[in-house]
């Protein structure tokens, strides 16, 4: 397939001076250190302790992999994935495709609502409601940003926040480190229960977030542009690479963090179950200081991951359907169902969880696909992926698929 003839943007020399290893590799990682991964990872921390290490490490692993084959699409052919699978598609099968897509995008912003707002609650005793409405005006205000001065701008704000929640949910690790036998101890795979596979897959889902995936081809392509020159585009992939390991690296470490002072600080702790209650046993244990700072860290979250899964939403419509809406307009749009449950009471913590396990289940959906493309010699050219980076794609996609159907299998025999 041929690649479009966008202008070139980049020459040999400035390849890794603009890259700077700050740019779409950053906005694409907020998607993996998002309320949702708090909710999973505090949950699997506070009543498994360190089992589950294991499953984070595994996760970000893939989540390295996945993003640096996302942005290479979008580097090597100009297009996004949703803009080749647009073209490949019959009408009834891209529409239905965009479907579970727009449903695995409509979770991941409902989660970082929700997140945001519960933090607005937890910092300044806002209701929920009115949080969730709050969180919903802030994202705006950035996404304005995004349209009005380009992504760059887009980008440092992310950063920003970025650092914010490292902050928060590293802080605590300072004040009761782990147990560091405990923790490698983590590392080694196993379960014990159905309980631990659904926060498993929770964990996964909302590690190897499927709406990133989508997003990322875009971000490389549209801050980089297209150029015909191979030894351009070798050079791009390179630095690439490595904004996206550092990049994942920073947001891995956040997440194992959160799993950590959880395990070492809230275990057996009665009300962990929930963020709210985490924070006040984090509050307790660690005073509250690291309290406040953990807050915080929850609303940097919710505001730089709702802003990334709308842009991420808005990517897959303009190259799915071909329809592109407003950036703000799709916000309010999408606000809506996330001030539902917040407005219906049901239980914040819960609904994360379980919308982490639906985006697991929208995870092959989009990592297929792009494992395929990447493959493939006539999309990619030179570009196309060697066979260990093929091998590694699909032994995840494999890993991914198998822990699905073993939820499944074990949630309806209510085996445990």
């Amino acid at each position: 397939m041929a690649a479009p003839a966008l202008e070139t943007r980049a020459t040999p020399g400035k390849v890794w001076s603009r890259l700077l290893l700050l740019g779409p590799a950053f906005v694409a990682a907020i998607a993996y250190v998002d309320p949702g991964n708090v909710a999973a990872n505090l949950t699997a921390g506070a009543n498994y302790g360190y089992l589950l290490v294991w499953v984070l490490v595994v996760a970000n692993a893939m989540a390295v992999l996945v993003q640096y084959q996302s942005a290479k699409l979008g580097l090597a052919t100009g297009m996004s994935l949703p803009e080749i699978l647009g073209k490949r598609l019959g009408n009834k099968r891209r529409r239905l495709y965009w479907l579970q897509a727009e449903v695995v995008a409509g979770a991941t912003d409902m989660a970082e609502v929700i997140g945001g707002a519960v933090a607005l609650n937890l910092l300044f005793g806002i209701p929920l409601l009115a949080g969730g409405v709050i969180v919903g005006v802030a994202s705006m205000l950035l996404l304005a940003l995004q349209s009005q001065r380009g992504q760059r701008s887009f980008e440092y704000a992310i950063l920003v926040l970025l650092g914010i929640i490292a902050v928060g949910f590293v802080s605590g690790l300072f004040v009761n480190p782990p147990d560091a036998g405990s923790a490698l101890g983590g590392l080694v795979p196993r379960f014990e229960g159905t309980d631990t596979i659904l926060l498993a897959a929770s964990m996964l889902g909302a590690t190897v977030m499927p709406h990133a995936i989508y997003l990322h081809s875009a971000l490389a392509r549209d801050r980089h542009g297209f150029s015909p020159d191979p030894v351009i585009r070798t050079k791009l992939i390179r630095a690439t690479r490595t904004d996206v390991v550092g990049a994942l690296l920073l947001a891995g470490v956040v997440n194992i963090s959160m799993l950590l002072l959880a395990a070492s600080s809230l275990r057996g702790i009665e009300g962990t179950d929930t963020i709210a209650g985490a924070h006040a046993a984090v509050t307790s244990a660690l005073g509250p200081a690291i309290g406040v700072i953990f807050a915080i860290g929850l609303l940097a979250s919710g505001l730089a991951s709702t802003s990334v899964g709308c842009y991420a939403g808005a990517t897959i419509m303009g190259g799915l359907l071909k329809v592109r809406i407003p950036l703000l307009t799709r916000r309010v749009i999408t606000l809506i169902p996330a001030l539902i449950v917040l407005g219906a009471g049901i239980e914040p913590t819960l609904a994360l969880v379980l919308s982490q396990v639906l985006l697991s289940f929208g995870i092959p959906f989009a990592l297929i696909p792009l494992i395929r493309l990447t493959g493939k010699k006539d999309v990619m050219g030179l570009h196309a992926d060697s066979m260990p980076l093929k091998i590694a794609g699909w032994t995840s996609a494999v890993l991914i698929v198998g822990l699905n159907c073993v939820l499944i299998t074990l949630t309806l025999t209510g085996q445990s």
